[in-house]
């Protein structure tokens, strides 16, 4: 992938999730867009949107207003040809969780006596 394109879908990332935020409101959840992937001719942008907490249609109103969306992001990120998006669902968010609490009960594991110098 081409340094133009990663800065391209890391404005689009950012933009994406501002408008998102500033649009929506959503309760009891968090709603992230961890990656956007957009093709070589910049036609095509997969957004992949992770949400955590109780978000019952909370994907689907992002994928009704998929239109207004992509207006207000071309408004503020002027492309010779700008991407149309598609929205995936992803469970990164999750995971991570899953892995902090994997790390955290790690941590109160108990943990093996270090050697003095002197038993080596």
């Amino acid at each position: 992938m081409s340094q133009r394109l990663q800065r391209i879908n890391e404005l689009l990332k950012r933009e994406i999730s501002s408008v998102i935020q500033r649009d929506f409101e959503f309760s009891n959840c968090l709603v992230s867009v961890t990656d956007v992937v957009t093709t070589n001719d910049l036609r095509e942008a997969k957004v992949l949107i992770s949400i955590l907490g109780q978000g019952a249609g909370v994907f689907e109103k992002i994928q009704v207003r998929r239109g207004a969306i992509q207006q207000k992001v071309s408004k503020r990120v002027v492309l010779k040809h700008f991407p149309v998006f598609t929205f995936k669902l992803t469970d990164a968010l999750e995971r991570g969780n899953e892995v902090v609490d994997l790390l955290q009960e790690v941590e109160k594991l108990p943990q093996a006596p270090i050697p003095d110098d002197e038993e080596l």
